[in-house]
């Protein structure tokens, strides 16, 4: 929830906050058809994919190569744990674990600049207070770098030139505020460098010289102010109103600080990618797109200079600038099969670890030797998932009700379309996949939740709906004050398309999601009840000024842009908005069923906004089912609890829609899982239901 851009390509842009575990087809005027026998017998006929082997543990994931390109590194499961796991790039076999995570999988880790260190962050039950740890690799030694208490760090920046420190913030002195210290990664000594007076973000130059602070102004937009000789300037350079405030930061110095870059939607309505010159003040755009924001980039690991971008419409494309980048990228592309991109590089950029993902196939990732050109398979992330009945996603564009397009994404049951045109045989059973954010988006590839639903007999669909990111500020801003609203009617025309298009049955369409896409499950079940024959809430806000009530401290410098956007609480009229559109006020309109899983630890949407609507619920003498983890936050991190709950919400699922489920099992009794509520709705023993 409340998911922030940031710009891609270095550990300093490294995003801490966990987000929760988520041909162009035309409509026409064709009448709905009934689902046909054929559709559902060619649905029996393919073998169900294994829970397991969609939301198990991966063989391997995050796979890197160190600065020097001496060492490569991967997440891999140790006693059904994520850890970080390390091998000399020239003897891959010879693999030694680097950490030792007994609970919670380590949810991201990178390499020191200086090649000699691993660092990882880790929070505890969810609570997302992550701090940084530093495992030594000659030693194997392990250190935490911020032993504090309820505190959550930020990088705050990194360097090409000096590899031995690092800027990090830390908010143990004020929760709201993150300190900047220098990090020393030999000694491991936090020297202080700026008292953090009420920025929600800085930016250092390669000397790891602090050179910007951000700040939240009146407006909801963002002032940012130049730092020289240490001192924040009284007045900013540059400012923002809130409609740019999503699109518009700034986003990195080249390494001789004759450059700075900007992702910019400033006059314009999508972001630009723009280089400013230090000396001159000059700016000029380097790259941009009608269609799209700038949304990544490609950096020289030594110069800091833009080398390829990225825009993300219907599905991502990169451009070259540098000619020698644009000749390996070439080559990759006639290589590999499907979608890939590169998500490691040493410093010397000899050496690249490519993604690619075949779609309808198991993620390869492979080291590139670019000198040599040749292509090395480095790990397949799940084998079992080889010759698995996996289905493609279609991107397609619907038209909401106001003529704005909606970028979508569509994935059929097996055996429902022979000729692969985007429509089935014969309409079929829906989930609406509501993501997260909502200053977030879907995204083109493969997705495990589109593969293990249409695995089990239903369309899935996935729309970025008005208020979602990357599709130009005017598409973000076309949702403040929208929530339940505009917003949520973009998810209906969607659901009119598909039905109108022949691919869903009236029916029976389910929505679902987290965060975000849990409070439109509520919005969806509560305001237009008639449009959905169930609901899948996870972890999704009910009520609106309890939420904004609850945020974590460290939100607190934003939170003006929270009121603009949703509604704000300290005026009558935003507060009588904030309750109109908040579903704990309609529990007693709920006629369909209802399935909520929530987080105890969650810091973003606290457990007392699914307990506050399971009462209203109980107290209107409505069946629902209330599945909590007493040990997970945002989403659920551990594997064992992720295929505790998609046991029930696929059992749920197949009693509303009809479609087909693997047996829950002992799924529930082995996680942690505690049913408050409806146990036995979903065909669960009393046994699961805590006392």
């Amino acid at each position: 929830m409340f998911k922030h851009l940031a710009t891609s390509g270095s550990i300093a842009a490294l995003a801490l906050a966990i987000a929760p575990t988520n041909a162009l087809a035309q409509s026409g005027d064709s009448m709905t058809a009934p689902q046909s026998s054929n559709a559902a017998d060619a649905v029996k006929s393919v073998p169900l994919i294994p829970r397991d082997a969609l939301y198990g543990n991966p063989t391997r994931a995050g796979g890197q190569i160190s600065p020097d390109g001496q060492w490569i590194s991967w997440l891999a499961p140790h006693e059904g744990v994520m850890n970080v796991w390390i091998a000399p790039a020239a003897s891959p076999d010879q693999a030694r674990r680097m950490t030792s995570s007994t609970d919670r999988p380590i949810p991201q880790y990178f390499w020191a600049p200086d090649a000699r260190s691993i660092l990882y962050v880790q929070d505890k039950g969810g609570d997302e207070n992550y701090l940084l740890y530093q495992v030594d690799v000659a030693s194997g030694q392990e250190r935490t770098l911020t032993p504090f208490e309820n505190t959550r760090v930020q990088v705050v920046g990194t360097s090409n030139t000096i590899t031995d420190k690092v800027l990090v913030g830390v908010n143990n002195r004020d929760p709201r505020l993150h300190d900047v210290h220098l990090l020393d990664l030999t000694t491991g000594e936090l020297t202080p460098v700026m008292e953090n007076s009420g920025y929600v973000g800085f930016l250092a130059d390669d000397s790891l010289t602090l050179r910007w602070a951000l700040q939240m102004n009146a407006a909801g937009g963002t002032d940012m102010f130049e730092i020289t000789d240490g001192k924040v300037a009284e007045t900013p350079r540059e400012s923002t109103a809130m409609e740019d405030s999503l699109t518009t930061s700034v986003a990195g110095y080249t390494t001789d600080g004759k450059t700075l870059y900007w992702i910019d939607s400033r006059g314009r309505n999508t972001a630009a990618l723009i280089a400013e010159d230090t000396t001159t003040g000059e700016k000029r755009i380097i790259a941009e797109s009608d269609k799209a924001d700038i949304g990544g980039t490609m950096t020289d690991p030594r110069t800091g200079e833009v080398e390829a971008y990225s825009v993300n419409y219907l599905r991502t494309e990169w451009t070259a600038l540098d000619a020698e980048v644009g000749a390996s990228l070439a080559f990759l592309g006639s290589q590999l099969e499907g979608d890939f991109g590169v998500q490691s590089r040493t410093h010397d950029d000899t050496k690249w670890v490519v993604w690619n993902d075949p779609l309808t196939g198991p993620t390869r990732v492979y080291v590139y030797d670019r000198p040599a050109g040749t292509l090395t398979e480095f790990y397949n992330s799940r084998p079992e998932l080889e010759g698995a009945p996996l289905q493609p996603m279609h991107p397609v564009e619907i038209a909401a009700r106001d003529g704005k397009p909606l970028v979508s994404y569509l994935t059929l049951p097996p055996g429902s379309d022979p000729d692969g045109d985007g429509v089935p045989d014969a309409a079929v059973p829906m989930v609406l996949l509501v993501h997260g954010g909502p200053w977030a988006r879907d995204n083109y590839g493969f997705n495990r939740a589109h593969q293990w639903l249409a695995n089990r007999g239903y369309a899935v669909l996935s729309v970025n709906f008005r208020g979602s990111t990357g599709l130009g500020k005017d598409f973000i801003n076309a949702g403040n004050l929208q929530w339940g609203a505009a917003m949520h009617e973009d998810l209906l025309d969607a659901v009119s398309w598909a039905v109108a298009g022949g691919i869903a049955l009236p029916e029976k369409v389910a929505i679902m999601g987290g965060s975000y896409g849990g409070y439109a499950t509520l919005a969806g079940l509560t305001f237009t009840p008639e449009t959905f024959a169930c609901g899948v809430d996870i972890v999704g806000p009910s009520n609106l000024e309890t939420l904004l009530e609850t945020i974590p401290a460290y939100w607190e410098p934003m939170v003006k842009q929270f009121h603009e956007r949703m509604g704000d609480p300290t005026t009558p009229e935003g507060l009588a908005l904030l309750k109109e559109r908040s579903p704990l006020y309609k529990a007693g309109e709920i006629t369909k069923p209802l399935l909520i899983g929530q987080g105890a630890n969650d810091p973003r949407v606290k457990q007392s906004e699914s307990d506050q609507i399971v009462a209203a619920m109980q107290a209107a003498g409505v069946p629902v089912t209330y599945v909590l983890f007493p040990d997970e936050g945002h989403g659920f991190a551990k594997p064992v609890n992720n295929i505790a709950f998609n046991a029930v919400a696929e059992n749920f699922l197949a009693t509303c829609l009809g479609g087909r489920a693997e047996p829950v099992g002992d799924t529930v009794t082995s996680s942690t899982a505690q049913v408050l509520a409806g146990a036995e709705i979903v065909g669960l023993p009393t046994e699961t239901t805590a006392q």
